[in-house]
């Protein structure tokens, strides 16, 4: 049996093993877009997923922001709008200052399972340190501990309330 003549290989005919498809422009468009809408409306956080895409934009405190080197420092978002419908005001921190505040954005639990007793109860003396709640953010429950020793007299928040960056979670005297 006689071969057929192989044409010769060249670096031009050879295929390459792997080839990376390139990384997906970031839409600037998209992202201006989403930032006007944190900025204008009552949203603190804001996620969104499609596909392979994942955006995330939060408004964050004013004294959380922090200039590291020689990056430029980042400019807090302005105030949120008023809405004609928004929920009953939050209570300022100056009217509870031995209040013990939320840490973050997420969802308040007083119990550690719907079944089980609270953490503690108006009238029950604390210690540095006790575990007062649980918040919930991103599937991770996050330990709320006491601030200072004392006698909690008021409970601010509901189970299962969700909760905004430094409202009052509850009073400790």
């Amino acid at each position: 049996m006689a071969r057929k003549a192989q044409p010769p290989r060249t670096a031009s005919s050879r295929k390459p093993a792997s080839v990376a498809a390139p990384a997906p422009a970031i839409d600037a468009d998209l992202l201006r877009t989403i930032a006007e809408l944190v900025a204008n409306s009552n949203l603190t956080e804001f996620e969104v997923e499609k596909g392979d895409l994942r955006i995330r934009a939060a408004r964050a405190p004013a004294a959380a922001i922090v200039s590291v080197g020689a990056a430029p420092p980042v400019q807090p978002l302005p105030p949120l709008a008023k809405s004609v419908t928004s929920p009953a005001p939050v209570a300022e921190p100056a009217e509870y200052p031995d209040a013990v505040k939320s840490p973050m954005v997420g969802t308040a639990y007083l119990r550690p399972n719907p079944d089980a007793k609270p953490f503690v109860e108006i009238g029950a003396r604390v210690s540095l340190g006790d575990k007062l709640l649980l918040i919930e953010a991103m599937k991770t429950f996050n330990d709320i501990v006491a601030t200072k020793s004392g006698v909690v007299t008021a409970i601010l928040v509901e189970d299962g309330q969700p909760v905004e960056y430094g409202e009052p979670l509850l009073v400790i005297e």
